[in-house]
């Protein structure tokens, strides 16, 4: 995309003088528009807006009180959309770690599909410009957002973005006032299956970051929160259910079928009490998760097809559990070790059916 048909947007808060050297490299690029959010710094940071704004093709917006990143930044994407018919958005910071060069070429990369280029610093540990806090803290970020929403992104944490002007009302309609909008953004783009595409950028840091506005407790909290919400729902609920299904199996394994004998099927045994016990426990816990995964852990206000999804995904389930359980249990021979077994195989189940009800049974809501 030309980058007369970009605009750079830069939210701030308190910013030296890195911003305006930033703005007038960026201004001799030749973008077509800068736009400074002033996210409630003080009055002696003044000045410094006062200058950018004073440039021509730039414009400065205030927040009068501190609100965060990502108030920041939905003030400039509603700016855009209402008073511009800017084509290309690319966010970036105002401390001095990104360069002109890299946000041309996210500029430069950008095209007319709906997708979130990423500006994709070097965290490995080659890397000497990292502070090892933040190589650690984006490698975690890294490894869990791909084990539950499926995407490598090598930088989680990067505020060097670029899009196209259809996804402004998406971007809009993302929650988070502060740095875990940013987060929130990938998880809507991995959940809404909107591409996102990782550009290497250059690594810089500043003073081992010490000019960071982000809270390594508060605003961590903030983003894992969101990362690990509906997970942490999942096991909370998937803990009722499994207490429920894993006290009716015991209640049926050493009470109601304990002198069942085992039963012989295409020349395999199984433990008949086994293959008695696992579908009825499932019949009973089943309807129960459905309503707590469908209400409190995705919290899915349209639900059309979801109990039929629901329950072919139980159905499917169930039959591996059954058949695994009493295969294996066949081969058990202390008491004991009937009922840790079941458990053994329900835990191996449980990301799995995580995945497949995030994606399949309660899918997101559509926001584009």
């Amino acid at each position: 995309m030309k980058l007369q048909d970009c605009c750079v947007l830069i939210p701030s808060l308190s910013p030296d003088e890195r911003l305006p050297a930033y703005v007038k490299e960026l201004l001799a690029a030749d973008f077509r528009l800068i736009l400074v959010v002033d996210d409630g710094s003080k009055e002696e940071y003044q000045p410094i807006f006062n200058e950018i704004a004073g440039w021509d093709r730039c414009h400065v917006l205030h927040h009068e009180v501190n609100r965060g990143k990502g108030a920041a930044l939905r003030t400039g994407y509603t700016y855009l959309k209402e008073e511009t018919d800017i084509t290309g958005v690319i966010t970036a910071d105002s401390d001095g770690q990104h360069i002109v060069p890299d946000t041309v070429m996210l500029a430069n990369e950008l095209g007319q599909e709906k997708e979130l280029l990423l500006g994709s610093r070097d965290f490995s540990k080659g890397s000497i410009q990292v502070p090892p806090k933040s190589r650690v803290g984006n490698r975690i970020t890294s490894v869990v957002f791909r084990l539950f929403y499926g995407h490598y992104l090598p930088d989680t944490q990067t505020g060097l973005r670029a899009f196209n002007r259809d996804l402004l009302d998406f971007m809009l309609a993302i929650s988070g006032d502060r740095f875990e909008y940013e987060m929130n953004v990938l998880i809507q783009c991995a959940n809404q299956k909107v591409k996102m595409r990782a550009l290497p950028i250059n690594t810089i840091y500043h003073d081992d970051n010490a000019g960071t506005h982000f809270h390594p407790i508060r605003d961590s909290w903030r983003i894992y929160k969101l990362l690990l919400g509906s997970f942490i729902r999942y096991g909370a609920a998937s803990i009722v259910s499994f207490l429920l299904d894993v006290g009716i199996v015991a209640l049926l394994m050493y009470w109601l079928f304990r002198d069942q004998a085992d039963i012989q099927f295409l020349g395999i045994a199984f433990a008949a009490k086994a293959l008695y016990a696992a579908p009825i426990a499932r019949l009973i816990s089943a309807p129960v998760n459905f309503l707590l995964n469908k209400s409190f852990v995705f919290q899915t206000k349209e639900s059309k097809g979801a109990l039929a999804r629901y329950f072919v995904l139980a159905f499917c389930s169930l039959v591996v559990t059954t058949l695994l359980y009493g295969y294996l249990d066949h081969f058990v021979t202390a008491a004991w070790l009937h009922i840790p077994l079941y458990i053994l195989i329900q835990v191996a189940m449980y990301i799995v059916n995580y995945r497949i009800q995030k994606a399949w049974v309660f899918p997101a809501e559509k926001l584009i």
